[in-house]
C-alpha cells in the first residue's frame, strides 16, 4: 500500500500497491539504512499528521505524511496506552504471535509519484515472505514489535533530509512536543 508524500489522498481514495513494483526492484542489505522513530506530530497549519524517522548513526531525517487513524496508533503504542479492545495493529501483532510468524524488519522501500511503499519482511516455518503495506501501517505494527525499521537508501536519497545545528534545536523542541502530546490530540477530524 502507498503513502503520500505531504498529502494524503481523499478517504477511501488509497492507491493499491502494485506487486510489480515491488518486483521489479529488488532492495539488497546493504542498501538498506536503519531508522529510528522520533515520533509524530500534527503539522500545522495544515493539520496533518507526519511520523518522523531518523538515520541510524547519521544525520538524515524521512518525513512521512500519514493519516490521523495511523498517527493515534503510533502515538498510542509509543505512549504505552492499552485500549479495552484490539485497535487493528494490536491485532496484526497478536496474530502474528499466535501463528508464530516473526517480523524481521520494516523497509520502507521506495517512492515513487510522491507515494512511499513498504515491506513487511516475516518468516514462520513455511519460509520467508515480504507483504506490501504503507508505510504507516509498517511502522505502527513495528512499535508494537519492537522490529527495525529499514529504509532503502535511494528512499533516502530522494526524501531524506539533513538538519544543520540551528534546526538540531527544532528537533529536539519536537521532542519536548512529543513527551507532552496525548494520542488524543490526534483523535480530532478535519
Amino acid at each position: 500500500m502507498a503513502q503520500h508524500v505531504g498529502h494524503l489522498p481523499e478517504h477511501g481514495a488509497e492507491q493499491s500497491a502494485h506487486p510489480a513494483t515491488f518486483k521489479k526492484r529488488g532492495v539488497s542489505l546493504h542498501s538498506m539504512i536503519e531508522l529510528s522513530l522520533v515520533g509524530v506530530r500534527v503539522e500545522l497549519p495544515s493539520n496533518q499528521p507526519i511520523v518522523l524517522l531518523k538515520e541510524s548513526g547519521g544525520d538524515r531525517y524521512l518525513p512521512i505524511w500519514i493519516g490521523a487513524g495511523e498517527a493515534t496508533a503510533i502515538a498510542f503504542a509509543l505512549g504505552g496506552v492499552e485500549t479495552p479492545r484490539p485497535m487493528t495493529h494490536d491485532l496484526m501483532r497478536d496474530l502474528l504471535r499466535e501463528t508464530e510468524t516473526t517480523v524481521e524488519r520494516i523497509l520502507i522501500s521506495e517512492l515513487v509519484d510522491s507515494t512511499f511503499y513498504a515491506l513487511i519482511r516475516v518468516s514462520a516455518d513455511t519460509g520467508t515472505k515480504e507483504v506490501s503495506s504503507r508505510p504507516s501501517d509498517a511502522i505502527a505494527l513495528a512499535v508494537r514489535i519492537n522490529a527495525p525499521i529499514f529504509a532503502a537508501e535511494e528512499v533516502l536519497e530522494q526524501a531524506g533530509i539533513e538538519l544543520r545545528d540551528e534546526e538540531e534545536s527544532e528537533v529536539e523542541k519536537f521532542r519536548e512536543f512529543l513527551d507532552q502530546v496525548t494520542p488524543e490530540d490526534f483523535a480530532g477530524g478535519s
